[in-house]
């Protein structure tokens, strides 16, 4: 593939996710977002009438909540959100695996369930609050936090895709720029016997545990106010079992979107990248690292400050 053909493609990716961002974080998919909302209502009031039931003892009550519940976090996560924006940005800018990432997307929404739970059970339990200020804690508190922390990722992001950018403009005076390419797998060059890149095992190891806790900490820091909501429900009505398993329902149902998300943006950049070598590889990488973060210390920001 000619270097014009390249930057066609990576301007055409480009083009894409900026499309994405309109669509999901600007307001162009408002009817999309109506529609997801008024569903959310509807399976509130559907989960409030199981609840009933299941208190009851009806048969089958346990399993239509759990569905309800995930039906309620699939359409929670079809809007806006901060699980999305940082699984997204990451996976665009860094050379994750595609089962590693959808398992950081799944990770992150069951830890988010488990923070609603320790919420509401240590509020309740603890310092006796209530529901305005469990609501509080997770949206005055929690969410700015998560918003913030978000936009540290994207930071880092940005500044490393930064770096590595001016590194392959740096290598070009002392002589280790080539127009032929450089191997596949990132060995050794058969022209020149320099390495032009990473190996393939080598850039699977790039994403250290230490990429997952601050992932899954960005988002599971702030609780679904759904859950918190039906945790203080099923508490005051003496089934927080059936609220804890709801919860984890929700965070399965908000799994699917993010999950989704990680498919895509994976495929994005493998697809982007698959016919580049050598230098012009390693630059366009690094244009992709600094363009996702950039657009997360954007959005994040933007969420931040709304948040305060």
């Amino acid at each position: 593939m000619s270097k014009s053909m390249r930057w066609i493609a990576l301007i055409a990716a480009i083009g894409l996710t900026i499309a994405a961002v309109y669509f999901w974080f600007m307001g162009g998919a408002e009817p999309f977002l109506a529609w997801a909302a008024e569903s959310q209502r509807q399976v509130q009031n559907a989960m409030a009438r199981g609840l009933r039931s299941l208190r009851a003892g009806e048969p089958g009550a346990l399993m239509a909540l759990l569905t309800l519940c995930f039906s309620y976090g699939f359409f929670h996560a079809a809007g806006p959100g901060h699980g999305k924006l940082v699984i997204g940005g990451y996976g665009l800018g860094k050379p994750v695996p595609m089962l590693r990432l959808a398992g950081l997307a799944i990770t992150a929404s069951l830890a988010q369930a488990a923070t609603a739970v320790l919420l509401v059970a240590g509020g309740l339990s603890l310092f006796d609050w209530r529901r305005e200020q469990l609501t509080s804690a997770a949206e005055d508190v929690l969410a700015p936090v998560s918003y913030g922390l978000i936009a540290l990722v994207g930071l880092w992001l940005l500044l490393r895709g930064g770096r590595r950018l001016l590194r392959t403009w740096q290598a070009e005076p002392h002589g280790h720029h080539h127009d032929h390419d450089a191997p596949e797998d990132g060995g050794e060059c058969a022209t020149c016997g320099h390495r032009h890149g990473p190996t393939l095992e080598e850039a699977a190891n790039m994403s250290s545990w230490r990429d997952a806790v601050a992932i899954v900490g960005a988002v599971a820091i702030r609780p679904c106010t759904g859950a918190v909501f039906l945790l203080l429900l099923t508490w005051r009505m003496g089934i927080l079992w059936a609220g804890i398993a709801g919860a984890f329902a929700m965070g399965l149902g908000t799994a699917l979107v993010t999950v989704v998300m990680a498919v895509a943006v994976v495929t994005l950049r493998k697809g982007t990248l698959a016919q580049m070598q050598g230098t012009g590889a390693l630059r366009a990488a690094a244009a992709l690292e600094i363009f996702a973060g950039t657009v997360v210390v954007v959005l994040a920001s933007q969420i931040f400050m709304r948040a305060l």
